[in-house]
């Protein structure tokens, strides 16, 4: 698979094959790498560009390898630049796309992104050293923000210590929330494997979350949530907790399946980071910033929660 350009034509013995499994016959090498040539765009059927490693190859078709070919552009992953000075970067990241990278060789994460959107406007995209002070989930879309000194680093981090950093997430939960203030301590094991709430003396962080009602719909409420602390999944453990887990929740529902109910189907985490508010590392400026570009649109909302509630009977 290093030869940077090969012209494979699909046989009669092979119609009918998945694109992968034709490669990796004909190529050698792992599945995984299979479908990394596809996934990044280096795979061409009868002179376009493939789009599934999974896609049924027909006899007399021509497969190209080029290895030189530039991954395919997708808006929908992309991050966008919205506050850049040279101490701080703010960017709106979509759902599915991982904050910092997990693992060593973890690719496409908002750190990469960002640098990649800097080499689409033609400047070094790797002179600048980027600084985490705060992090997003994956599933999770909105804003977050990198320290680019080791000075804005400090003064940031000591922000987000004092609880002083300004967040303000949307999100959409199941049922009728009521709910206005949450309250617990976070352990990273509440038995089951799962983060959670606990109530033995001295143990877990203290985490609070603010919750107000935006719109009520007929199956699931949209609320606004501010956080008081940032612990690990706060908004989705608080939610779940109380009975009413965000819809799109694919970790924390146990809870209301074990109860009966039955999940709201939704193509992602309706979980939104719309707001980041804090003071400038450097000048004390305070400093405030909103995003709707990545937050699911409210068509969705509306049909995740089936329509807006009947009226209140008097």
């Amino acid at each position: 698979m290093k030869r940077s350009h090969r012209e494979l034509t699909v046989s009669e013995a092979d119609a009918g094959a998945a694109l992968a499994a034709f490669l990796r016959g004909a190529l050698g090498g792992s599945w995984a790498e299979a479908r990394r040539l596809v996934e990044t765009g280096k795979v061409f059927v009868d002179g376009r560009r493939a789009l599934r490693a999974g896609d049924r190859l027909a006899a007399g078709q021509r497969v190209e390898v080029r290895m030189n070919a530039p991954r395919p552009r997708d808006p929908a992953a992309e991050v966008r630049i919205v506050y850049e000075d040279p101490q701080v970067v703010v960017v709106d990241k979509p759902s599915g796309v991982a904050t910092v990278p997990f693992e060593a060789r973890e690719r496409g994460t908002a750190m990469d992104l960002l640098r990649d959107a800097w080499r689409r406007q033609g400047r070094p995209a790797t002179e600048v050293a980027l600084h985490v002070v705060h992090r997003i989930d994956k599933d999770t879309s909105g804003l977050v923000m990198f320290a680019k000194s080791k000075r804005a680093e400090r003064a940031l981090g000591a922000q987000f210590r004092q609880h002083t950093v300004e967040r303000r997430y949307l999100c959409l939960a199941h049922g009728d929330v009521r709910f206005h203030r949450v309250e617990s301590h976070l352990i990273a094991d509440r038995g089951d494997g799962l983060r959670g709430s606990t109530r033995a003396p001295g143990r877990g962080k203290r985490a609070v979350t603010l919750v107000s009602v935006v719109e009520r719909l007929r199956r699931a409420t949209l609320c606004q949530v501010r956080l008081e602390t940032g612990r690990t999944h706060q908004i989705r453990i608080h939610f779940a907790e109380r009975g009413h887990p965000l819809v799109g929740e694919t970790v924390y529902i146990r809870d209301l399946l074990r109860a009966g109910g039955r999940p709201i189907e939704a193509s992602r985490l309706m979980l939104h980071a719309e707001v980041l508010g804090f003071e400038h590392p450097l000048t004390g400026e305070r400093l405030r910033f909103e995003s709707r570009d990545s937050c699911f649109p409210h068509e969705e909302v509306l049909r995740a929660g089936g329509g807006p509630a009947p009226p209140a009977r008097r």
